[in-house]
């Protein structure tokens, strides 16, 4: 393995099949990828996903950062009865509009800035019983678009200030608590009709629009030095014609006009998004060309070696310039010193972190509605499908 090899594998971020590593999939963590991605399928209790946390990072060369979508309400990898049942970030935004609607003097209960705070510090409290490192939250998507099939209540809602707000209190509580937030999906999906999942979806807004709405969320997540954003496969169309998570002018203006210094990752690539318009490999090349830090290749276990020979080709004698390859190695070293080392993790105590009756009571308080049944991540099922929407990407 050559240092091209090397520097491609830190790039990758890559889903495995189920409770416990396989040997294939161990071999591909000493290849030195940058992070593992936990789905529900990976999920039985906190003593096991901890152990398993410990096993992957075991084997792993260097560094192995282990993320997961726990954003609350219908996306939360990490349930009820082991883990405490989250509540949907619509239902913290419309705490936050009554608290600060209340007449004066009668303002007794938390701030909505308050709520989210400690909802990150339970996040965080959680997420390193288990040996993970990142959380990909908060979304802030500014939900303009009621009919949006795939934001919805995971946004804070329709107020661009109110959704940065406590976007970022949420994630800076994460970050001071040891765990790397991760704010998506830039420069914004809130207004989207379609879902990248299925589609490669569309919008008119040209930049004006997205300074004054979309990008105000990524604007406070610069100011707030987070530790990384995701990028969204969404066009728009009055700003470029190629999705944002492919697009060097959507990910230039990240870095030197809203002055984010953090890791950019991007979505999963096995999106149809993605996998349908360009494929997986070629997508993996363009987008780190165009400046994403590190890729996610969530489900297929052949195309995650391939991504990473893919890289390097390019990086060793293809379109992809060393200095581009060593900047994204770069950043991805910086957000994986998040990474807790094995013998940081200790199975036999994580389920007395999870769950507890105190953390129970104080979501209770909040008033959350309950997920429904049949939300997103909802138990572990067979691999991402069109007809399964239980494992994709949130």
């Amino acid at each position: 393995m050559d240092t091209y090899d090397q520097l491609a594998a830190r790039l990758v971020i890559a889903g495995i099949k189920g409770t416990v590593a396989s040997p294939e999939e161990l071999e591909l963590v000493k290849r030195g990828i940058g992070g593992v991605i936990l789905f529900a399928r990976n999920v039985k209790d906190p003593e096991q996903v901890a152990t398993l946390s410990k096993q992957l990072k075991a084997a792993a060369p260097g560094p192995l950062l282990i993320s997961i979508d726990q954003e609350g309400g219908r996306v939360q990898r990490l349930r009820p009865p082991h883990w405490t049942a989250l509540p949907s970030m619509a239902h913290v935004g419309e705490l936050a509009r009554q608290h600060k609607h209340a007449p004066h003097g009668d303002k007794t209960r938390l701030s909505g800035a308050q709520i989210a705070t400690q909802l990150g510090q339970l996040m965080a409290k959680e997420l390193n019983a288990c040996g993970i490192d990142q959380n990909y939250a908060p979304v802030v998507d500014v939900n303009t678009n009621p009919n949006n099939p795939v934001i919805g209540d995971r946004s804070f809602g329709p107020d661009e200030k109110q959704v940065a707000q406590l976007g970022i209190a949420l994630a800076s509580a994460m970050e001071k608590a040891g765990v790397a937030s991760c704010a998506k999906h830039y420069p914004g999906h809130g207004d989207t009709s379609q879902d990248s999942h299925h589609t490669l979806p569309r919008l008119s807004h040209d930049l004006a629009r997205l300074w004054e709405c979309e990008l105000v969320p990524f604007m406070a997540a610069a100011r707030a030095n987070l530790a990384s954003i995701m990028t969204a496969h969404v066009v728009f169309e009055g700003f470029d014609d190629l999705p944002a998570t492919l697009s060097p002018k959507a990910i230039q203006l990240l870095r030197k006009e809203i002055g984010f210094g953090g890791a950019i990752l991007s979505d999963d690539l096995e999106m149809a998004a993605i996998a349908r318009e360009v494929g997986v490999l070629d997508g993996a090349g363009l987008a780190v060309e165009a400046g994403c830090d590190g890729v996610l290749v969530c489900h297929t276990l052949e195309l995650q070696h391939e991504v990473i020979d893919a890289i390097a080709r390019a990086g060793r004698s293809g379109p992809l310039l060393n200095g581009r390859l060593q900047a994204a190695a770069g950043h991805m070293a910086t957000l994986l010193k998040f990474a807790k080392t094995a013998d940081q993790i200790d199975p036999s105590k994580a389920a007395a972190q999870c769950g507890t009756a105190e953390s129970r009571a104080w979501v209770d308080s909040l008033g959350a509605p309950a997920p429904h049944a049949g939300a997103v991540a909802q138990g572990s099922g067979p691999l991402h499908g069109a007809h399964d929407p239980t494992e994709r990407r949130a």
